[in-house]
Order: C-alpha cells, then structure tokens, then sequence
C-alpha cells in the first residue's frame, strides 16, 4: 500500500511537471508572437511615416507658393483664434 501511494504520487508529480512545461511552452510562443507582432507594427508605422514624409517634400516642392500662403493662412487663423480666447478671459 505504501509502494502503490508513492506511485501515484510519484506519477501525479510527472504529470504536474509535464502540463507545467506545456504551459511554459505555450506562454513562451504566445510571447514570441506578440513581440513579432509589435515589431511588424512598428516597421509599418515607420515605412508609412518616411513615405508621408516624401510625399510632403514632393507637394511642397511642386507648390511652393499654395505652401506659403496656405501656412501663411492657417498662422493668422491661429493668432486670431488665441487673441480672441484671451480677450474673452
């Protein structure tokens, strides 16, 4: 009877170890996946960011005029709107 206890403690500690290494196993992979994941989202992140980049200095270049006035524009709007908020105060 002491031999049979110890067995199945001996063969319930096996099976602990092994569910225990499968579940190391499946953490460790489902990690791995994440971090690909992020890695894959940032490379994008940064290949969209470079092409908006080139696409801007290309605008800007073919329509240096439209550029000027339309930042022209949109800094007087800003200053208007600033003046007006502090006038309200």
């Amino acid at each position: 009877m002491t031999q049979s206890v110890l067995e199945r403690t001996g063969d319930q500690i096996a099976e602990t170890a092994r569910k225990a290494s499968r579940a190391t196993s499946a953490v460790a992979d489902a990690f791995e996946d994440g971090v690909e994941a992020a890695r894959r989202a940032a490379k994008q992140g940064g290949d969209a960011a470079e092409e908006f980049m080139d696409d801007t200095t290309k605008r800007l270049k073919r329509h240096p005029i439209e550029t000027v006035a339309a930042t022209f524009a949109v800094g007087v709007a800003a200053g208007i709107l600033i003046g007006w908020m502090l006038k309200r105060r």
